[in-house]
């Protein structure tokens, strides 16, 4: 009987690292994706992405009989200003993205995803008492000297890479205390954000000026597909987080931000300059010193156990 449950539970954690591998992964290319349809403006792409994301998850939530907590969730004022304001951060967060990846700045979103989980830290303390250690804050230092570095040999301040760290960041936060289902709860954020995004689509549809029916039926399939990529890494996601420990999901979560640094560099030529190699350098050190501080603390606290 005990060998029997090893075996389910081994087979449970192969198939969640598998799912967490598929979700990161898939996010780690998606630039490839928005790349194929730089000739459409990001404000268009991102309100085709909400459209047909209502679309999907609606058939989602009926075949998963998921409406009753949809319904909860729009007879609860506060829940439903929590996910408005949720709704706000990912929309913000999608745009930027968008642009940043066809205007070739890919390598901004790399940066911008490395610095993602230690940006999540600091909310953590400031928002959710949490507390941290001392290799931790130093981690967080030396990410900040990675960043001030930049921006003082660039002259430039890092917006797109510090509002993708932020706006997911506080998106994040905002999720971790809203009692919803992640796919419950993306549905609630798409359907209050649709009615602006499908407002625009028609506009721009009575305008002449749209993407869809005017440039192509590879771009008008390739729009229609914004639901998919959408939903499909994080179904992929939470498939994995109901099979593995958190901590174990979040050391895949760097697959996305390297698939991104690779393309950058490998793929789409972007300049990868001393400064840049300095920049990433601390932040890749940071998220070192960070994973190992928290495997010896959690090695220490199951001995003490």
């Amino acid at each position: 009987m005990q060998a029997l449950r090893t075996t389910d539970t081994s087979s449970t954690s192969l198939l969640g690292a598998l799912c967490a591998f598929g979700a990161f992964s898939f996010w780690g290319v998606i630039p490839i994706y928005f790349k194929s349809l730089a000739q459409v403006p990001a404000f268009e792409v991102v309100a085709h992405r909400i459209v047909w994301s209502v679309i999907l998850l609606a058939a989602l939530l009926f075949f998963l009989r998921g409406w009753r907590k949809v319904g909860q969730a729009f007879g609860n004022r506060r829940l439903l200003a929590t996910l408005t304001l949720s709704t706000l951060f990912v929309a913000v967060n999608w745009v930027v993205f968008i642009w940043a990846i066809t205007n070739d700045r890919v390598l901004e979103s790399s940066l911008g995803y490395f610095i993602n989980p230690l940006v999540s830290v600091l909310l953590g303390v400031l928002f959710l008492k949490e507390r941290m250690r001392f290799w931790q804050w130093g981690a967080v230092v030396l990410a900040t000297l990675g960043v001030a570095f930049q921006v003082v040999q660039l002259g430039q301040f890092p917006w797109v890479s510090l509002t993708l760290a932020f706006s997911f960041g506080i998106y994040g936060l905002i999720r971790k205390v809203a009692m919803v289902d992640a796919i419950g709860g993306l549905f609630v954020e798409t359907l209050i954000a649709c009615p602006l995004a499908l407002g625009f689509l028609v506009y721009l549809g009575l305008e002449g000026s749209g993407a869809m029916g005017r440039l192509g039926w590879e771009i008008d399939g390739l729009l229609a597909l914004a639901g998919v990529f959408t939903a499909l890494p994080l179904i992929l996601f939470i498939q994995a987080t109901k099979r593995l420990r958190l901590s174990s999901v979040g050391f895949f979560q760097y697959i996305t931000p390297s698939g991104h640094f690779l393309l950058a560099v490998f793929i789409y030529n972007e300049p990868f300059t001393v400064v840049h190699m300095v920049t990433f350098g601390c932040i890749w050190l940071a998220l070192g010193v960070y994973s190992v501080e928290s495997s010896l603390h959690r090695g220490r606290v199951s001995v003490k156990r």
